[in-house]
């Protein structure tokens, strides 16, 4: 099932794309972000890929299980915040019925374009029937969080780390607000506070994620963990998946990620309204520093 993506060719004109692989072997769909230079930073033509990708495997009788994961040395450093292929001023082909953002001003833009790119997609993603896996390795950061979260197990490599900074933005986390959920409340508490990183030893213990290997096993272990959800029965899976969807929604997960989502977007206008950005000038490169001077003071 080769696809240009998969064999790494690339278009013409640069900064088009594709910014996801896609490969299925032996009932696996493997899915892969693929802007390993920039650190797999989402862009909207990347999430919409990655929709494409997962209809695909959905789609497809032979696949069983879908695996996401990120080519080269991190997972994801969260959503784009600047790279050259930043595509906020581009239309996209909308999931969830939202009307284009591309002409609106104030407030609005933002809201109409996170609630279907961050918050409907990663809903979407997460009620997919067919089980997913995250394979973590190195940054799982912000916007890389939502991913994660959205699948059914997370395996991490021993170098991997977790992180949610973007308190300093003003914002109450990333749209999509997992955290009270995936981790025990004053946890959650202490790691949007303190926005540091979370190595992959103690999001095990936490248990927000399943499993940690060395590095250079994670693929096979992926492998290995999906070969075995493979034999089970796919309406099985997708019921107990439903099942758990379900009991976390009693729990209040949609209602409170739908609350949060407005203090996102009230921070977002605060922002504007104070310094005329959106995140208040806080950039990738601020992140970067503040990132190093927190390292700094632990050492």
């Amino acid at each position: 099932m080769a696809t240009t993506a998969q064999t790494g060719e690339k278009p013409a004109e640069a900064g088009t794309g594709p910014f996801v692989t896609y490969d299925v072997r032996d009932g696996v769909a493997w899915v892969m972000l693929d802007r390993p230079q920039y650190s797999n930073a989402q862009n909207y033509r990347l999430l919409n890929e990655l929709d494409d990708c997962f209809r695909k495997a959905i789609d497809d009788e032979a696949v069983k299980v879908i695996v996401l994961g990120g080519n080269g040395k991190h997972f994801s450093a969260g959503h784009d915040m600047g790279t050259p292929e930043k595509d906020s001023h581009l239309d996209r082909e909308r999931r969830d019925l939202w009307w284009s953002h591309t002409e609106l001003g104030g407030a609005e833009r933002q809201y109409v374009l996170e609630q279907d790119a961050y918050l409907g997609l990663c809903r979407r993603w997460a009620a997919m029937p067919k089980p997913a896996i995250a394979m973590v390795q190195g940054a799982c950061i912000a916007g890389g969080l939502m991913l994660a979260w959205v699948c059914d197990m997370i395996v991490a490599s021993d170098d991997a780390f977790f992180q949610d900074p973007v308190l300093r933005m003003n914002q109450p986390g990333v749209e999509y607000f997992a955290h009270p959920f995936e981790l025990p409340p004053r946890i959650a508490r202490e790691f949007l506070y303190l926005g540091q990183r979370m190595p992959a030893p103690r999001a095990y213990e936490l248990g927000m994620i399943n499993r940690v290997v060395p590095r250079d096993q994670l693929r096979d272990e992926v492998a290995k963990i999906a070969a075995e959800i493979a034999e089970r029965p796919r309406l099985g899976l997708a019921l107990t998946k439903q099942a758990i969807n379900l009991v976390e929604d009693l729990r209040g997960k949609r209602t409170s990620m739908d609350a949060v989502f407005h203090m996102h977007h009230f921070a977002h206008a605060q922002n504007q309204l104070t310094t005329g950005n959106l995140v208040g000038n806080f950039d990738a490169k601020a992140m970067a520093a503040a990132n190093k001077a927190q390292a700094e003071k632990k050492k």
